[in-house]
């Protein structure tokens, strides 16, 4: 049985057919964070993928479907980017070195198109309940993975501060600051945000 992502099909696929369903999904994922969810179409998908609409339809039931297969796909390019940084985020050098190369990449993309995982989650935040799911659970996901090294500075002693609290807080503050960047087309308001954070973190720290 297919699931709305298409997770059990792929399973199933071919070499070559693993290859073609990624290719749809990675052209649809450009297109949505390019243009938007509403003004893609599946035809615009099937045109830009290089394949036919029985293709389109052999691998994704509806829109819904590859919509939800495009949050999956955001999830994993954003969160795999910053991965090696996430492993070093238990000590404050691997804080600001993770907050500057997100800053480093919205100044390489001259603060265009936000954060792909946030730009799909406020067109479907009140519109599609089950996108809207799939979007928090990724925001989830990356909450994690800056809990998990505030919670090994707080079980190191160092940290005098509920890390679940602070790493919601850092997220938020990240993704204040992506928005209004990508708004302003600069990157001091990621800059303030995030430092603003890491200065608090800092602040809490018992070794201060």
């Amino acid at each position: 049985m297919t699931t709305h992502t298409g997770r059990s099909t792929a399973r199933k696929l071919t070499s070559k057919g693993q290859e073609t369903r990624r290719r749809i999904v990675a052209e649809a994922a450009q297109l949505m964070y390019e243009r938007g969810i509403s003004e893609t179409t599946l035809e615009d998908v099937r045109a830009a993928a290089g394949v036919s609409g029985s293709q389109i339809y052999h691998y994704f039931a509806d829109k819904q479907a590859l919509l939800l297969a495009v949050i999956e796909h955001q999830t994993e390019a954003v969160l795999e980017l910053q991965a090696p940084l996430f492993e070093r985020l238990d000590t404050m050098a691997g804080l600001r070195e993770w907050r500057d190369a997100l800053v480093d990449h919205q100044r390489r993309i001259q603060c265009r198109g936000g954060c792909p995982i946030g730009s799909l989650g406020g067109e479907v935040a009140e519109s599609n309940p089950h996108a809207r799911f799939a979007v928090a659970s990724a925001f989830l996901r990356w909450e994690e993975a800056i809990r998990t090294g505030l919670r090994a500075m707080s079980d190191r002693g160092e940290l005098d501060a509920d890390p679940d609290d602070l790493a919601l807080a850092v997220l938020a503050a990240l993704q204040g600051g992506l928005l209004l960047t990508q708004l302003q087309r600069q990157v001091k308001p990621l800059e303030v945000a995030l430092d603003a954070m890491l200065d608090h973190i800092q602040s809490r720290r018992k070794d201060t």
